[in-house]
């Protein structure tokens, strides 16, 4: 079964500066736009920046597997390949991580690379792999 692309968007403080990061430093490249706000294909999925003048994220952070997570956040969930040369080419780029990339769940049903970092705008975005894919859709309960 082919999933269908989700659909995100979310606010920018400037679209050019939007498009530089999401194509120049993600790969994303870009799809239909105006003045106000511009489409990316972000990793197979549909997200669009849209122009909120003055906008600057403000996340609040909440505790997973001892790192504070920024929320919100979206991203997306790539192979453990695809995972690590994302995290070289972010460092490479002078990208600086909210949480740097690290494996999470050791040992446990949710065991992932996660990274996080956040755009210009202050947005919070995470990329994970999970080191056993079809785990990304179980169902189990996390105790610490």
């Amino acid at each position: 079964m082919s999933i269908p692309p989700f659909h995100l968007a979310f606010p920018v403080r400037d679209v050019q500066e939007a498009r530089e990061f999401y194509c120049g430093v993600l790969g994303c490249t870009e799809g239909r736009s105006a003045a106000t706000w511009v489409d990316f294909n972000f990793f197979g999925h549909q997200v669009v920046a849209h122009l909120v003048k003055g906008y600057s994220a403000a996340a609040s952070h909440n505790q997973v597997d001892g790192d504070p997570v920024p929320v919100p956040h979206f991203g997306a969930a790539l192979t453990v390949d695809h995972f690590h040369q994302l995290a070289e080419q972010l460092k490479a780029k002078g990208i600086k991580f909210v949480i740097e990339p690290h494996l999470r769940f050791q040992g446990k049903p949710g065991e992932q690379w996660t990274m996080f970092f956040q755009d210009p705008s202050g947005n919070a975005l995470e990329f994970k792999a999970m080191t056993n894919p079809d785990n990304l859709f179980a169902k189990y309960v996390v105790t610490d």
